[in-house]
């Protein structure tokens, strides 16, 4: 008994220790270690420490502004949250306060954050870019990473014409102030010049009286072109060069010799020309762009072919490109399924040419500049198959730019005039009309075809009395086979003393379709047969390859 006494005795005096060590305890008042909070307009986290014995509540003026915890007991490390600026320079009031016992006051602390805005600046990730002078052409542009806080345009530099930016918009929230990054491409143009060329692209504020803190513009330096020496070796140069710039399926091996390139024959000589190009032929390639720069290279080629580019029909505002031009000692040229739907205007230079083949091309019209004055050496013209799509019936379909020279009214006076050519090949076009009459021949015709001058050779014995104009009196080859013409056949063609070498009935009388107004192509006299012409032309009868019997 005396135990459980004193036992008792020892946990009452336990009792009163604790009670008395907890009531001498000191109660904290409520308390913050920082009177404001000082942050840049990207925003993050900061902290503050709050001291206390009892419970609070931690509440923000703004939205912008969160708290973690919110609310605690005792003393606790709090994290603030801050969003990044959206306008300029903001403030904000965050409170601490104490959860008041029964009886007792509320107490609180105030502090401030105060965050900075953004300034109106615009920078680049890189405002110096260095391009090369040549790539291919997909790959012939490069973007750029612009960050800003204000719509702004870009200003190219004037005169600069092989520096492009694509098109695209660019439109920022003005209420916005936070810098956004956006991508700008831009493409270029090769640079044939053996000396770099520079462009200075600026961004301008579209409102006048913004002020920026920094502003970047971009410097474009483009590398000087790869220097070709003429001669030999810059020949071979020059023609991997074309190749390759034109994308062709195949090329050439330059460990082999030049003269065993196939499709390239070199100047057998014994002056400086020995070794060098004297022809060459391009197949087989796709390429957007006009004949490469190297071309100029080849200062002596006599003949140059380039023929079959893919998807030409695809192609639009396509020139032959002024390096060609430069070619002025070309002799034979072949531009064939290339794309064109133009000449470059110095063309006229090449005026030693005597052969000129501009087939399967997209031209809408007969250029004007292939006349007899500037290329007065020309004896052969090949103009056929220039159209886009096969259509046999134009009025019934709604397609533009088709080619086949559909804008021409008619034949064209001057190749009818032109009295050096031996070759003119107009065959699968859209030309339309009728061809020039013997009246209009006549006022633009001086001579006349006459039996002295036939009678020797041919037989002739129906000239004399008839006027009959002497057009194309040096054509050996004509064809005008698989246009839309219609009317009648004049007398000067059925009557041409070379009718005969042109396989009339294959390549002048056949017509096909519809013209673009509805007509049905067909001359309407064309003979079936050739015996009216070989009654007139006695010596030609005995050919039997010329006389087609009833």
């Amino acid at each position: 008994m005396m135990k459980n006494m004193i036992n008792k005795i020892l946990v009452i005096l336990a009792v009163l220790a604790v009670f008395s060590s907890c009531k001498n305890e000191p109660v904290l008042e409520l308390a913050i270690d920082t009177d404001a909070i000082q942050i840049g307009p990207d925003g993050g986290v900061r902290t503050f420490n709050v001291e206390s014995s009892g419970k609070w509540v931690v509440t923000s003026s703004v939205p912008w502004i969160s708290i973690s915890p919110a609310n605690g007991i005792g003393s606790t490390e709090c994290q603030v949250r801050i969003d990044s600026a959206l306008l300029a320079s903001r403030e904000a009031l965050i409170r601490v306060t104490e959860v008041a016992t029964a009886g007792g006051e509320q107490s609180r602390q105030d502090f401030k954050v105060v965050q900075e805005g953004y300034k109106y600046s615009l920078t680049l990730e890189k405002p110096d870019m260095e391009i090369p002078s040549y790539e291919e052409l997909a790959k012939r542009n490069f973007v750029v990473k612009v960050k800003a806080n204000f719509n702004f345009d870009v200003k190219m530099p004037e005169g600069v014409e092989w520096l492009e930016k694509e098109k695209s918009v660019i439109e920022f929230d003005d209420r916005v102030a936070r810098p956004r990054e956006v991508t700008l491409k831009f493409t270029y143009d090769i640079n044939f010049e053996e000396q770099p060329r520079e462009a200075l692209i600026q961004f301008i504020p579209r409102k006048s009286d913004l002020v920026c803190d920094k502003k970047d513009d971009l410097n474009v330096t483009q590398r000087a072109a790869d220097k070709i020496e003429v001669g030999v070796k810059g020949d071979s140069l020059a023609l991997i060069a074309i190749a390759r710039s034109l994308g062709m399926m195949s090329s050439w091996d330059p460990a082999d010799r030049m003269r065993d390139w196939s499709g390239v024959s070199v100047w057998e000589t014994k002056d400086e020309r020995n070794g060098r190009v004297r022809s060459a032929e391009f197949g087989m390639f796709w390429t957007k762009e006009p004949i490469p720069f190297q071309v100029k290279y080849l200062t002596e080629i006599e003949s140059l072919k380039f023929y079959g580019n893919a998807n030409t029909f695809l192609l639009y505002d396509l020139d032959c490109g002024a390096h060609i031009c430069e070619l002025t000692q070309l002799k034979r040229l072949t531009i064939g399924a290339y794309g064109l739907t133009d000449l470059h205007p110095n063309f006229t230079n090449l005026k030693n040419l005597e052969y000129l083949n501009l087939g399967s091309n997209n031209f809408q019209k007969i250029p004007e500049v292939i006349n007899e004055q500037n290329f007065p050496n020309l004896k052969a013209l090949e103009l056929n198959t220039n159209k886009r799509y096969t259509i046999v019936d134009l009025s019934n379909d709604t397609r533009k730019n088709i080619g086949g020279f559909e804008d021409e009214e008619s034949l064209p006076m001057r190749l009818l005039t032109w009295n050096k050519l031996d070759t003119l090949r107009l065959s699968m076009n859209y030309l339309h009309g009728t061809l020039p009459s013997d009246e209009q021949m006549r006022e633009v015709v001086t001579g006349r075809w006459t039996d002295a001058e036939l009678r020797d050779s041919l037989g002739v014995n129906f000239f004399d009395g008839r006027d009959i104009p002497k057009v194309m009196p040096t054509i050996k080859f004509f064809a005008i086979n698989g246009n839309r013409f219609h009317g009648n056949l004049p007398e000067w063609l059925l009557y041409h003393p070379h009718l005969d070498l042109w396989y009339p009935d294959l390549l002048v009388f056949p017509q096909e379709g519809r013209a673009k107004d509805g007509t049905t192509a067909k001359f309407d006299n064309a003979p079936t047969n050739l015996n009216y012409y070989y009654d007139i032309f006695v010596n030609k009868k005995y050919n039997p390859k010329n006389y087609t019997e009833e």
